[in-house]
C-alpha cells in the first residue's frame, strides 16, 4: 500500500511507501493527515519506558516544508499506461475496449508529418485501426475520432499512475478532478 503525499496546501506530490511515510512522521514532518490510519508500524523498545514505539500511518499525509519543483509541473509526463487509462482502454477509432497489450499510442498528426508526442496529439488505438490509419491524418484515412484528447490534471495524473488506491485516497483525488473527465466513469 502506498501513501499519497501532499504539500501543506493539499496539492499532490507523490506516491510514497509506508516506510518513507514513517520516516516523515518520525522526523515530525507531517503537517496534517486525512483518512483513518491504514497501517501501524512497530519499532524497538524505548530504554526508559520499556514501551514499544509505534507509528500509525494515514493514507494521505501533508508534508511540511518547501515543495519540490517537480510538483509544480503544469503537464504530467506522458506514458502509454497512463494514456491508455485516460482513454479507458478504448480505441479512439472503433470504440472497442482492448487489453493493454493490444493497444498502441496513436499520433493524430503523425510523427513523420511533424506531430509531437504530447497528450493533445496522442490517443489510444487498437493495433488494427492504428495500422489502417498509418501515417495519414484521420480525415485522410476517412476515420473519425470518437473522443478528443486532453491533458490530465495533477489529480488525474495521480490516479492514472496505476497504483492500488484506497477509498480515502480516491475520494480526495476525484474531488479535484473535473466532472467532464473520463475518470468519473
Amino acid at each position: 500500500m502506498d501513501v499519497l503525499q501532499l504539500d501543506v496546501s493539499g496539492r499532490p506530490q507523490a506516491w510514497i511507501s509506508t516506510r518513507d511515510a514513517a520516516a516523515i512522521y518520525a522526523n515530525d514532518g507531517v503537517a496534517w493527515t486525512l483518512g483513518e490510519p491504514c497501517q501501524v508500524l512497530r519499532g524497538g523498545l524505548q530504554r526508559r519506558t520499556g514501551l514499544q514505539s509505534r507509528i500509525e500511518v494515514h493514507p494521505i499525509i501533508a508534508v511540511r516544508g518547501a515543495v519540490p519543483s517537480r510538483a509544480w509541473r503544469h503537464e504530467p509526463a506522458l506514458s502509454n499506461p497512463k494514456l491508455f487509462a485516460r482513454d479507458r482502454y478504448l480505441c479512439a477509432y472503433c470504440g472497442r475496449a482492448f487489453h493493454l497489450d493490444d493497444l498502441t499510442r496513436e499520433h493524430i498528426v503523425p510523427s513523420s508529418r511533424g506531430g509531437c508526442d504530447s497528450w493533445m496529439n496522442c490517443i489510444t488505438a487498437c493495433r488494427s485501426c492504428n495500422g489502417r490509419k498509418a501515417d495519414r491524418l484521420p480525415e485522410e484515412a476517412h476515420m473519425s475520432l470518437l473522443y478528443l484528447p486532453y491533458v490530465p490534471s495533477l489529480h488525474e495524473d495521480m490516479i492514472l499512475r496505476g497504483r492500488r488506491i484506497l477509498v480515502d485516497q480516491m475520494e480526495f483525488l476525484l474531488a479535484s478532478v473535473p466532472r467532464s473527465s473520463r475518470l468519473h466513469g
